[in-house]
């Protein structure tokens, strides 16, 4: 079911993807690319402005779940910090070997963050809007890197 999300963190939200979609179209652009290397640097380009802000996103999600995770109780909580900190550790073990081989760990850490979220959703420890708003998020971060990875 999809429930309206509120103002804020849509616009938060949306504005969080400009990486992702910057990164993408430089990678499709050549001209745009060099226009980025040469105004803003090479990590603000390509696959690096991607790969480094996806490493840095999936970090501060782990940090998030593990704010939901304070509000279960018991071995719920338990398991609930022990899963929030799998995205992290994912991103920072996973972004190695490449743009393409990163893109595509990225990819992987993305997808299983939304498994993680639905999992969160399902204990009722996330708003009600949550899983519309992750699901539209990581849907775009998803077909962003898969450009850098397969293109």
């Amino acid at each position: 079911m999809i429930h309206p999300i509120p103002r804020s963190p849509l616009l938060l939200g949306l504005a969080g993807l400009l990486p992702f979609l910057w990164g993408a179209a430089t990678v499709l652009s050549p001209a745009l690319s060099d226009l980025s290397t040469s105004t803003l640097g090479a990590r603000f380009t390509g696959p690096y402005v991607q790969l480094f802000y996806g490493a840095i996103i999936l970090s501060f999600m782990s940090g998030v779940l593990w704010g939901f995770a304070t509000k279960a109780d018991s071995t719920r909580a338990t398991t609930g910090y022990f899963l929030s900190v799998l995205p992290a550790l994912w991103a920072f073990f996973m972004t190695g070997f490449g743009p393409s081989n990163a893109s595509l760990n990225l990819m992987i850490g993305f997808a299983g963050l939304l498994i993680l979220d639905t999992t969160f959703s399902r204990w009722g420890l996330t708003p009600i809007w949550w899983m519309s708003l992750r699901l539209l998020l990581t849907s775009i971060v998803l077909i962003c890197l898969a450009i850098t990875a397969f293109v």
